[in-house]
């Protein structure tokens, strides 16, 4: 049995997370105010539940993670990469931007899915983390062509550490690029893990690996209160390792 919040309801220790049926599942209730969010993701929690289900906060372990110097970047997309860095260099067609659209990147999130239906990302999750966005602490990186969105990620930065949400994309391996600009940039800002939440196959392709959820919590303890990044611009990920 989990507990259920109110509003001011303190989480309970990570250690009481589900091991069984629902492994990892913490609590339910309370809001997805800034405040309540950011409280989350201090303590290794984070929202995720489906459109009529209560808010459910989950810990889970192992917790997957991806090591910003261990992003993998594949033969096919390295080509592009180079092929938008040229363009961009030559004020073409492709433009990488940080944060220009953080809810549009959201509702593209959102969106059904050829392969299945729309996300776990409702108007209530739009709504606490354009407010956590306002506030500095959520980010996106976005992939525009000819002026369109067209593929992007987004998540949440909190001192050196930063945890990622979803990606969308609309061209092939749109979300892959804006996302080896994204770990570039915060590879370059100090910040060593980016949180994945829980295992895939995709994530696992992009270099991403589950480790124990105490090793994730004494990571976060470190770097959470380190000073935060306030200046969010590109960096790209090949021409600026060569």
């Amino acid at each position: 049995m989990i507990p259920w919040l109110e509003t001011d309801s303190p989480f309970p220790d990570v250690a009481e997370a589900l091991t069984t049926d629902a492994p990892g599942l913490l609590a339910a209730g309370a809001d997805l105010s800034p405040q309540r969010l950011l409280m989350a993701y201090r303590h290794g929690i984070f929202p995720w539940f489906s459109e009529g289900q209560p808010i459910l906060w989950w810990s889970t372990d192992p917790r997957m993670m991806l090591m910003t110097d261990q992003f993998r970047i594949s033969d096919s997309l390295r080509k592009t990469l180079r092929k938008v860095e040229r363009e961009m260099a030559a004020g073409g067609r492709w433009q990488v931007r940080f944060d220009s659209a953080f809810e549009q990147v959201m509702r593209a999130c959102a969106a059904p899915r050829r392969d299945g239906p729309g996300t776990w990302i409702s108007e209530d999750i739009i709504a606490g983390y354009t407010g956590l966005h306002k506030l500095g602490y959520a980010h996106s990186a976005e992939l525009w062509l000819d002026g369109q969105l067209v593929g992007g990620a987004y998540g949440v930065s909190i001192g050196r550490m930063f945890y990622g949400e979803s990606m969308f994309a609309r061209v092939t391996d749109g979300s892959k690029i804006a996302l080896a600009y994204l770990v570039r940039f915060l590879r370059q800002h100090g910040v060593q893990m980016i949180d994945c939440q829980q295992e895939t196959g995709h994530l696992a392709s992009l270099g991403a690996a589950p480790i124990p959820r105490a090793q994730f919590l004494a990571h976060l303890r470190n770097t959470i209160e380190l000073p935060q990044i306030t200046v969010w611009e590109p960096i790209a990920p090949l021409a600026a390792d060569s």
